[in-house]
């Protein structure tokens, strides 16, 4: 019997207007980014809203997704604007 296809899940940053960075995961980032621009999804951003899609992480699986933003989310902001900004000059490089 052959194996199912397992889909990527992604780990990702969106920067509020307020500057704030909200770390989630979804199985297609630019279209929950979409969703959050539109006022679905978090209540995150209800008082202030999703204005750039700043970082990605791929991950195999949904609970390695989940672990991998759990240690995202305990990071200090520095770091994450760091890996925001890395990922920036990457995907602009077409990497």
């Amino acid at each position: 019997m052959a194996e199912a296809a397992v889909a990527p899940w992604f780990v990702y940053l969106v920067r509020a207007a307020n500057g704030a960075l909200y770390c989630g995961i979804s199985n297609d980032p630019y279209k929950r980014f979409a969703a959050h621009q539109g006022g679905k999804g978090a209540r995150f951003f209800r008082s202030s809203p999703a204005v750039a899609l700043v970082y990605i992480q791929p991950c195999e699986e949904k609970g390695q997704a989940l672990r991998t933003e759990r240690a995202i989310k305990r990071l200090p902001k520095r770091v994450k604007e760091a890996m925001a900004l890395a990922w920036q000059n990457g995907h602009a490089m077409g990497e």
